[in-house]
């Protein structure tokens, strides 16, 4: 797949050829329950992206990432630090739906990891935020991890890009409480952090 050729071609139109490709893909068994595929939407040029684990049933619907229970609350998350979700990148280390709303399996990432590929070469964030554990498991690479352990760390990745680990918020939706050291506490931290580094990579 010819992703990111074409110098006459704006980030936008590359997006798109990105997207065509997406949603023509039948490589994996998640391609045959989906109503559309979800490759992500935002700002091309920003700093900042990200990346969830899967669409869910109205992702699936609508074909944009982020916008059911968990979406709105991620949104309600940037708009606390004064963020919008056109100042950032939001996409999926999946681009179609698991079935029952489950967690992809490895196999399932590595088919579709080109295509996350194709978007971080063309974005080339500074900051990935991976939200839950299955983005960052795959990101760097290791099958065991505990997401309330490794949130708030930043993590030295490749091509110059750090990875912030955060709560997703499906997480949130059932764990309710405000109380300090609560997820919903700790996610209140650390959308503040990404705040500042996207103030600074900016600059």
């Amino acid at each position: 797949m010819k992703f990111l050729g074409g110098k006459n071609l704006d980030k936008l139109n590359l997006l798109k050829e990105i997207n065509s490709s997406i949603s023509k893909c039948d490589k994996c068994i998640l391609h045959e329950g989906r109503t559309m595929t979800v490759p992500g939407e935002g700002d091309v040029n920003s700093p900042v992206m990200f990346v969830g684990e899967g669409p869910g049933r109205e992702e699936d619907l609508s074909g944009s990432p982020f916008v059911g229970r968990a979406g709105k609350l991620l949104t309600n998350i940037l708009k606390a630090v004064k963020l919008e979700r056109k100042d950032v990148f939001i996409s999926n280390i999946v681009k179609c739906r698991p079935p029952n709303n489950r967690t992809p399996l490895f196999e399932e990432m590595e088919t579709c990891y080109p295509f996350l590929k194709a978007q971080i070469q063309l974005i080339k964030p500074k900051l990935i935020v991976t939200l839950g554990s299955a983005s960052l498991s795959y990101l760097i690479g290791k099958k065991r991890i505990s997401i309330t352990k490794m949130r708030g760390e930043i993590i030295k990745w490749k091509y110059g890009i750090d990875i912030f680990p955060m709560l997703h918020p499906s997480y949130l939706l059932r764990n309710q409480s405000n109380e300090p050291g609560s997820p919903k506490y700790l996610t209140w931290q650390d959308i503040k952090e990404v705040r500042r580094l996207f103030d600074e990579y900016k600059i």
